[in-house]
């Protein structure tokens, strides 16, 4: 297990240093666990987008200068209207949406990639 943390360690500082882009939106996929229904929404950046109860807004969405086709990472917040609590407030990584997951009751909500369109 050693090895492992001295080599995630060793390749952070090139990792944190890859210049990223801000898109002008993104991509969105949210899952209704009631129902089993899904949905990919299109959102801009700095936009709010209802969807059932949950009102997201994205903030930003960057994406690697060096492969815009790569890994996404998009800030999120997320209000449940039901509470007026947020569900979720930070980054999301499109690669690893488990990473910094959600937590709902009744949705699940994704972030599949950037888009400047």
């Amino acid at each position: 297990m050693r090895w492992l943390a001295i080599a995630l360690l060793a390749a952070a500082p090139a990792f944190a240093q890859q210049e990223a882009r801000s898109a002008s939106g993104g991509e969105i996929r949210l899952l209704d666990k009631i129902n089993g229904e899904t949905t990919d929404i299109r959102i801009g950046r700095g936009e709010t987008k209802l969807f059932g109860r949950l009102s997201i807004t994205l903030g930003d969405c960057r994406f690697p200068a060096s492969n815009p086709n790569s890994d996404a990472f998009g800030w999120l917040e997320i209000r449940d209207e039901g509470t007026g609590e947020p569900a979720f407030s930070g980054w999301m990584i499109a690669s690893s949406p488990a990473l910094k997951a959600m937590d709902h009751p009744r949705y699940d909500v994704w972030l599949l990639r950037c888009s400047n369109d």
